[in-house]
């Protein structure tokens, strides 16, 4: 074991892992484009974006530089009574990038954390209105974070079964498919009606961590418009959803409904620094203002509105704008499809499906499907072994590369990939 392991042993706890069962870690000590490099030799291609954040790429000179600019003139300030020059123009990108009705930006940490403000801004809406509601809808099998609110919203069980007993209640809607979408918006049409609900909260077309499960454009829609109708506001959480992972700018662009919030963090900044943003209309904004400081958004961090965060923000925004970016993830979501067409002929597979560049294969296993399912350690392993690291929801298998992945290392993960699936006949 090397000195390096052997202190991470002794000193590192790390997330979402069974520290008695779990293998070392692997040990990476630099990463360009696409590739991260072990301690040992090796590369391997980053085929999650290193938890769905790196959307650019490791190591992009451009964030880079914003940041060490940035580094010269203001690393970081109290952002109560405070403001500066980083924060103001990237509140005011986002705001024109998510278009009508947004407004007002609030900066936070990291996803988990902009749902809670999420939520806290829709309670507090209400009851500054003079209308406490405290109901809110949101669907099976979601992933909103590891903060108590936002476990509150997320799948029961799992990982959130120590904690149930603190969470507040929710309603809930299945997950939809072509059986049941219609008896799921008569529910929340029913629920809706009772006037009790704060708010309804979404990953729109994606739910990531339960297995990036997706649903359509139709039921989106008409479930924001139904809740809308009955004076129900609507969250986006478009934590990994955002900053084109779907194909869109924001998943909301596929059709025209828009929520009153959106969530946004992981791509925001490239994935190299932590940032969360929590964006509502000037609606929402205008219930807080008041003689009473009660009233006021009573929440914040010490590193709300960092200014190295901002800057690599803006600086992620800027490659957005360049055609190679977009000519990227158009590439990525073209050969996911080609692809595709390719893998219907295994019948070890359960489900294939794809968005943008979010490619997602369900395999048929003997023991329990889910997140739990024992294949996934020995799919990560395998692909491994091929070079590649990818970390499999359970029996699904995906791939969410950076958007400058070269098409030979993309073609590289399909080859493992299929290899994989070949190997494992059910």
């Amino acid at each position: 074991m090397s000195d390096l392991l052997r202190k991470d042993k002794q000193y590192v706890w790390h997330p979402f892992t069974q520290m008695k069962t779990a293998d070392a870690p692997l040990v990476i000590i630099s990463a360009k484009g696409a590739r991260l490099f072990a301690a040992d030799g090796k590369s391997y291609i980053d085929a999650n974006s290193s938890w769905w954040v790196n959307v650019h790429g490791h190591g992009n000179p451009v964030i880079g530089e914003a940041i060490a600019k940035q580094f010269q003139q203001l690393d970081h300030v109290i952002f109560a009574g405070v403001t500066h020059p980083s924060a103001v123009e990237l509140a005011e990108q986002v705001v024109h990038l998510l278009g009508d009705p947004f407004q007002k930006v609030f900066f936070s940490d990291d996803g988990s954390t902009a749902v809670e403000v999420a939520l806290k801004m829709a309670f507090q809406y209400w009851h500054n209105s003079g209308q406490p509601k405290q109901r809110i809808l949101a669907m099976e099998g979601a992933y909103h974070g590891d903060t108590f609110g936002a476990m509150a919203i997320g799948q029961r069980g799992y990982f959130n079964e120590p904690f149930e007993h603190f969470f507040f209640d929710v309603d809930f809607l299945a997950f939809p498919n072509e059986q049941n979408s219609l008896d799921e918006l008569q529910k929340a049409d029913t629920l809706f009606a009772s006037g009790e609900f704060a708010a309804l909260i979404l990953e729109p077309l994606v739910q990531g961590s339960s297995g990036m499960r997706m649903y359509s454009v139709d039921f989106l829609e008409q479930l924001v418009q139904m809740a809308k109708r009955h004076n129900v506001l609507v969250i986006f959480d478009e934590v990994m959803t955002a900053w084109g992972r779907t194909g869109q700018l924001f998943a909301m662009n596929h059709g025209s409904v828009r929520p009153d919030i959106i969530c946004l963090s992981k791509g925001l900044t490239g994935g190299v620094l932590p940032l969360g943003l929590t964006v509502s209309t000037d609606k929402i904004y205008n219930a807080f203002l008041a003689d009473e400081k009660t009233k006021a958004l009573l929440h914040g961090h010490s590193f709300t509105g960092n200014a190295l965060s901002c800057a690599a923000a803006l600086a992620s925004i800027q490659l957005f704008r360049q055609n190679e970016t977009k000519a990227n993830i158009e590439r990525i979501s073209t050969s996911h499809q080609s692809f595709i067409s390719k893998l219907q002929r295994h019948s070890s597979i359960a489900s294939i499906r794809a968005l943008g560049t979010i490619l997602a294969v369900d395999l048929k296993v003997k023991d329990e499907a889910g997140y739990f399912s024992s294949i996934r350690d020995e799919a990560y392993s395998f692909m491994l072994s091929q070079g590649i690291l990818m970390r499999p929801l359970g029996n699904c298998l995906f791939i969410n590369p950076p958007y400058c992945i070269e098409q030979a290392e993309l073609e590289c993960i399909y080859e493992a990939l299929e290899k994989f699936i070949v190997q494992h006949p059910v």
